[in-house]
């Protein structure tokens, strides 16, 4: 993990590589959970049975919820001290390129791209993140995050 202080630590941070996080399983329970909390119940992701015969071959995890996996991720990869706060501010691409087949594992590589200033107070950095899937050539998922940080 690389911990970085404050604003001007932040502003060098263009051009780095993060490394990747440990590997996580995806399970069907965590599937189930997401659908439940999104209400997204769409049958390749619930109902095994009829996802075996689909176009996957299983149950996949939905696009969302690979999404959602990259804040966990993330943390193990950055952390930043000495602030008020950090946000996320949105997303300039996001691609789900492979579908995460349920019991596979999958991982984050991040890599910095910019760092802006907002505000004297303020930076905002985007960065590359790329979810891998264990054994698959295609990411599950590419994305350009932005995050502000606040001294």
């Amino acid at each position: 993990m690389l911990t970085l202080t404050g604003l001007d630590e932040l502003r060098t941070l263009p051009g780095r590589d993060l490394g990747h996080s440990s590997w996580l399983e995806v399970t069907q329970d965590r599937v189930d959970a997401f659908a439940e909390a999104t209400g997204d119940h769409q049958w390749i992701h619930v109902d095994a049975d009829r996802a075996a015969r689909g176009p996957f071959g299983g149950t996949i995890a939905h696009g969302y919820l690979t999404l959602a996996l990259v804040i966990p991720f993330f943390a193990e990869l950055l952390r930043v001290e000495g602030l008020t706060m950090g946000v996320n501010y949105g997303l300039d691409r996001l691609r789900f390129a492979s579908p995460v087949r349920v019991g596979s594992r999958i991982r984050l590589a991040a890599t910095a791209v910019a760092a802006e200033e907002v505000s004297r107070r303020c930076v905002q950095v985007t960065f590359d993140f790329t979810v891998q899937i264990d054994g698959v050539d295609k990411p599950a998922c590419v994305a350009r995050p932005i995050y502000r940080y606040y001294a």
